[in-house]
């Protein structure tokens, strides 16, 4: 199939996915097989669309916030060509489109005279969005929002910012800096064979959190092992239970939520997803120590975890029933705000606990990199088809511009920031302190994870298919009883996942 037939393939079904045409399994199989990773349309790729994060007031935006005189009148001054262009961006519900959408694109018109318009819709519909613009070459939309998964698929529908940023230097914002990004999310989010395909523009990372109350109260200190982490659990179970549970889960049977939990206890205990040679190793001996801790940390649970998926997870934190928990770091800013839980200025943040032992990429396979630290994120990226590629170069630079991360995450942004400096700047740090809408107390340990502990699944197209499908149905079948034992669960996936991977 030619590179236009393949795009044209792929809107057409996209469109009829989105549009109830095509049911999501035969949808994640043939997206597989014109190589687009799909993996995040049933994950989180952030909570804030269920949670409000992100979500900044107008009003709290107009009272603190002050642009560098540099930057404003470098905007002035290189927008003047474009005044009354409009640039078009249709993304998910993250953090950052929140932010600037409910509160802060209106400085960047009122600098440049760009006007800009922010469709916010679910994930897969801004999968459809894009990949009928792709395949039409209109250039309805200036600007990308890219899922980690979809690079491959599109690095050849975007400009590399490198080359921009070097090549055109009327367009290149003075200290935008793109080397301040971290580079373990440049590496990580952003490349696609040698190509910078965008900028980085959010991170979700699972961190270690808990209630420090009762911590205190149970002289209980955060886990810097796996053992530990469990037996934290279990004398949070054993003195509390059954009103506060020792943790929580996101285990719904055939969501993704479930396959992210598996990954962290998976990786954490020596084990893969694959191996060198390109097949399962989920059922070796690493995997079933895995499934073996994992079924004795479940004991310390709320019953409810096999419905919920993240959305129930953070909730259960919010109304004080879980003691701790290792997952998604944009939880914590929501569960500080006054309010908007029964843990307001309880929770605690660190890294996650040290894994047993962890392989090497080049003991898995598909690029997979073991991490206790499961990892999501986007970029931000410039179409070539664009009406107004300038205009968008200049809002990307903007979006995530430095001064500009400071602003989302210091107003109550929720996000994890993917520029170093915005992690140690004064007034994010500030912000450090308990009870705040848009608290960071929690991104040291976001920055720490990312920088040593970030695990990321393996790239190839069936991966949506078996991570939405295959390894959360399984799982789920094993935690309903329908499995006899943990091999046999890890054995039956193995035999999907190779079947697919092969055919």
């Amino acid at each position: 199939m030619n590179p236009v037939d393949r795009k044209l393939w792929l809107a057409s079904i996209t469109d009829r996915y989105v549009r109830g045409g095509m049911d999501r399994r035969t949808f994640l199989r043939s997206a597989a097989k014109l190589g687009l990773g799909v993996g995040a349309l049933g994950a989180m790729s952030h909570l804030s669309a269920r949670s409000g994060l992100g979500l900044i007031s107008p009003a709290a935006a107009q009272e603190n916030i002050q642009w560098p005189e540099d930057m404003s009148n470098w905007l002035k001054e290189a927008g003047k060509p474009f005044a009354g262009q409009t640039v078009r961006l249709a993304t998910e519900s993250t953090p950052p489109s929140n932010a600037i959408n409910s509160a802060l694109k209106g400085y960047f018109t009122e600098m440049t005279g760009i006007n800009v318009e922010i469709e916010t819709l679910p994930l897969e519909q801004v999968l459809q969005k894009l990949t009928l613009d792709v395949a039409s070459g209109l250039g309805t939309y200036d600007l990308y929002y890219l899922d980690q998964s979809w690079m491959a698929a599109f690095s050849g529908d975007v400009i590399d910012p490198r080359e921009k940023y070097e090549s055109d230097k009327n367009l290149a914002m003075p200290g935008y800096n793109i080397d301040d990004f971290l580079p373990a999310l440049v590496d990580g989010i952003s490349m696609y064979d040698g190509v910078m395909v965008g900028v980085p523009y959010d991170i979700p990372i699972f961190i270690q959190m808990y209630r420090r109350d009762l911590y205190e109260e149970l002289g209980l200190k955060p886990a810097e092992t796996m053992a530990q982490y469990l037996s934290n659990a279990q004398a949070i179970q054993q003195a509390k239970g059954p009103e506060i549970f020792g943790t929580t889960g996101q285990m719904k049977s055939g969501h993704y939520s479930l396959e992210c939990d598996w990954t962290c206890w998976l990786w954490s205990h020596g084990g893969s997803i694959f191996g060198p040679d390109k097949t399962f190793t989920g059922n070796d001996e690493a995997g079933l120590e895995a499934m073996n801790y994992w079924i004795e940390l479940k004991k310390n649970m709320p019953a409810a975890v096999d419905s919920w998926t993240w959305d129930g997870q953070g909730q259960s934190v919010a109304q004080g029933i879980a003691g701790q928990l290792i997952s998604w770091g944009e939880f914590f800013p929501s569960w500080d705000a006054p309010g908007g839980s029964n843990v307001v200025g309880l929770m605690e943040a660190t890294v996650p606990p040290k894994a047993n032992s962890l392989r090497t990429v080049e003991q898995t396979g598909f690029g997979e990199i073991p991490g206790v630290g499961h990892q999501g994120g986007s970029s931000l990226a410039v179409s070539k088809y664009a009406k107004s590629p300038d205009a968008a170069w200049l809002f990307a630079q903007w979006a995530t511009a430095p001064e500009t991360q400071v602003w989302i995450t210091v107003l109550g942004g929720g996000t994890g920031p993917t520029r170093q400096s915005a992690y140690d700047d004064p007034r994010v740090k500030a912000n450090a302190k308990p009870g705040i809408a848009g608290t960071t107390r929690h991104l040291d340990a976001v920055r720490e994870t990312i920088a040593n502990h970030m695990g990321s699944e393996p790239d190839l197209p069936e991966w949506a298919e078996i991570s939405n499908d295959t390894i959360p149905v399984e799982l789920g079948r094993f935690f309903a009883g329908e499995y006899d034992s943990p091999k046999a669960a890890m054995d039956a996936i193995k035999t999907k996942v190779d079947g697919i991977v092969a055919g």
